[in-house]
């Protein structure tokens, strides 16, 4: 949208004319971001369906891991800042109470009347504080919001400080929203296409999957899980693609990708069920679906959020950095891989989004690219952390790889070995039913896939 062609006009027009077709300006161009994101999409799919990501987790270590992950962060809290700016007692309350139900409140367990046919009625010890201290945090506080609304305590005006913390401040959205709706591909009209756009959604694309493989190792890491081998990672990038194919036809204006604020919440919460996911992707796709129900949880005032955020975004932060104990942290070797990994991806990106002309190629489309990746955190940390890791002398134990080694993470020779129990990573629902004769070892996708870094020797033998 910065290209001259797509800039906002300063007398808006009542339509726009683009390949031969008028319409408002808003549909115009949300066409365009809809085509380059199916088309940056469907480039993703490639890249994980032909194995090509996982074979570049084989130069992946700690020190790759560790800055990436913690970048993401540490990124994130002007993020939080600016929803915590407009109610700062509110978002201090929220903090407060989150870290009260996670850090003293985690271990005590309240006594729950429990119904089985077996014991028929008893108490049972429920963990109720330490498996849901966000949400029942937001509960309480949404609660306290509603009081102080009715209370006037909040301004009514919407520029005054604090109105954002009313929980009427969005009640037009409730108003507004149609009962059911269910989004379609192509309602907006033909997606278009532009090599400008889709170079730039492309180095966004880049930047996501860095940012997506370390969330995935992350969130193996909090869950107490095995790291992923490379057709769960392959995989991984091929079901993102898909879900950024399928927003981008329906008309969102954003890819999709892990969210690294979850990895946090799998800190917090300590749930990591694929069940209770599942559970939560039909909310999600009915939430879709009915719109007035997606109306009533927008209510919830951003002073809130913004607490929640500082406890989850502090929380990806230190999950990465707990990466580091694989390390020989008494090595200035890895203390400089860190140190510029973290600097040059807090630095570079800041100067960036401060100076958005100062690089220029010659060339749109490859400026364009350069500010996207220059100004992403994660991929700057990453790729700087990675590329002096593989480059700068140093032995596996000191690099952290022979304990990553024993976990599973990486493979003598690049053939088999993971000494930890990756069946995790299976199909669910789908490998159990797979013909005895059918291995799939050559699809990058298929958990018999001998072609990546990390491969396990003697899989299920009904795959064989």
């Amino acid at each position: 949208m910065a290209a001259d062609k797509w800039k906002c006009p300063t007398e808006v027009p009542t339509s726009l004319t683009v390949n031969g077709t008028s319409d408002l300006p808003w549909v115009v161009r949300v066409r365009e971001i809809q085509g380059n994101i199916m088309l940056a999409s469907l480039t993703q799919i490639v890249l994980g369906g032909t194995g090509v990501v996982g074979l570049l987790l084989r130069f992946i270590g700690p020190l790759t891991i560790a800055p990436t992950i913690a970048l993401v962060g540490l990124s994130l809290a002007p993020l939080a800042g600016a929803l915590c700016k407009d109610q700062w007692g509110i978002s201090t309350g929220t903090v407060l109470l989150v870290v009260c139900f996670a850090l003293f409140l985690g271990k005590y367990q309240l006594p729950v009347p429990v119904y089985t046919r077996q014991k028929r009625c008893h108490i049972n010890r429920y963990p109720f504080f330490q498996l849901i201290p966000v949400l029942l945090s937001i509960v309480i506080m949404c609660i306290l919001c509603f009081v102080l609304t009715q209370s006037d305590v909040f301004p009514t005006i919407s520029t005054d400080p604090g109105f954002q913390a009313r929980t009427d401040s969005r009640l037009h959205v409730v108003k507004d929203a149609p009962w059911f709706y269910f989004p379609y591909p192509g309602h907006l009209g033909r997606p278009t296409i532009s090599a400008a756009g889709y170079v730039g959604m492309l180095a966004a694309t880049v930047a996501s999957i860095i940012e997506s493989v370390g969330d995935y190792f992350a969130a193996a890491r909090a869950s107490a899980a095995p790291p992923p081998p490379s057709h769960a990672v392959n995989r991984g990038i091929v079901m993102e693609g898909l879900g950024s194919l399928i927003a981008g036809s329906v008309g969102a204006v954003h890819g999709i990708t892990s969210y690294s604020e979850n990895v946090g919440a799998l800190v917090i919460t300590k749930v990591a069920s694929r069940s209770v996911f599942l559970t939560a992707g039909v909310i999600l796709t009915l939430c879709g679906m009915v719109g007035k129900f997606g109306a009533v949880v927008s209510l919830i005032p951003t002073p809130v959020i913004g607490g929640v955020a500082v406890v989850t975004f502090g929380m990806v932060a230190a999950v990465g950095l707990s990466t580091l104990q694989f390390v020989d942290l008494s090595s200035s070797r890895n203390l400089m891989v860190l140190g510029l990994a973290l600097m040059l991806g807090m630095m570079l990106p800041q100067w960036v989004t401060n100076n958005p002309r100062a690089i220029y190629t010659g060339h749109a489309e490859s400026t364009h690219i350069l500010n996207v990746l220059l100004g992403s955190p994660m991929f700057v940390g990453g790729v700087v952390g990675c590329i002096l890791d593989n480059i700068a002398p140093g032995t596996i134990e000191e690099r952290g790889m022979l304990k990553w080694r024993e976990e599973g993470v990486i493979c003598k020779e690049d053939t088999s070995v993971s000494s930890g129990d990756t069946s995790t990573y299976d199909l669910t629902f789908i490998t159990q039913y797979l013909p005895a004769r059918l291995t799939c070892s050559w699809l990058p996708v298929s958990p018999t896939y001998t072609g990546g870094f990390c491969c396990r020797r003697g899989r299920r033998h009904r795959l064989h």
